[in-house]
């Protein structure tokens, strides 16, 4: 359900890279993210009622945060030398088990962000860069969430999971991922995913891919995440 060790260190290149993008690199690639929800018999306790923000980098890595895990934790524990941090009054959230002790920022932006990041959908992204997170906490009324840590899954891991129905696959909704209140969210989601694969059972009984009943075009094809 993660990756860890070594696996773990190939996935930060995505989130953080260690030389200034060029204009070139900060066009952001086709957005492609979605939530996964966990199904209720998951056995892994880190995933467990979790629903997971992910998206797919070009080199077939999956990397995302889990949305409904609210901790106790402050800002201003975790960065004590940032001034800046007591500007953020939400608590901390749980991302996922790998690197725990570093921050991932989900944040709304009309305009590639000015260091590397992931796009998840139309303008809403994941970073763990710090160029990305200090003028969030600087600006009044910008739209972003931290979490500790992130969850992570090297090619073809998480396509084997849900091949063994580990998952369902909804469209990402960046309403759901900044919603004030996370309790229920899972239960709601978990209700919307099974109503959407009773009619997809119903409108294409023939056609199922890895994601779920096959989307037009092959969008499904295991390399690439899709919810329609």
């Amino acid at each position: 359900m993660r990756a860890s060790g070594l696996h773990a260190l190939l996935l930060v290149p995505a989130l953080l890279a260690v030389t200034p993008p060029s204009p070139a690199q900060r066009q952001a690639p086709r957005p492609n993210g979605v939530f996964l929800i966990a199904k209720p018999e998951l056995p892994d306790r880190n995933f467990r009622r979790a629903v997971v923000l992910v998206t797919q980098t070009d080199d077939a890595q999956t990397i995302g945060v889990i949305i409904n895990r609210p901790t106790s934790t402050r800002l201003p524990e975790l960065l004590p030398d940032e001034p800046a941090a007591a500007n953020y009054r939400e608590p901390v959230y749980f991302g996922g088990p790998v690197m725990p002790r570093v921050l991932i920022t989900v944040f709304r932006s009309e305009t590639p962000p000015p260091a590397p990041a992931l796009q998840a959908r139309r303008g809403l992204y994941l970073s763990m860069h710090p160029d990305n997170l200090k003028p969030l906490l600087a600006a009044h009324g910008a739209q972003y969430r931290l979490y500790a840590g992130f969850s992570g899954w090297v090619p073809r891991q998480l396509e084997a999971e849900l091949a063994r129905d580990a998952w369902y696959v909804l469209p990402a909704d960046a309403e759901i991922v900044f919603r004030k209140d996370m309790e229920g969210v899972w239960e709601e989601l978990l209700r919307r995913a099974l109503a959407r694969r009773t009619r997809g059972k119903q409108e294409a009984p023939h056609g199922s891919g890895a994601w779920g009943p096959e989307p037009p075009g092959n969008a499904a094809r295991a390399t690439h995440l899709h919810a329609a």
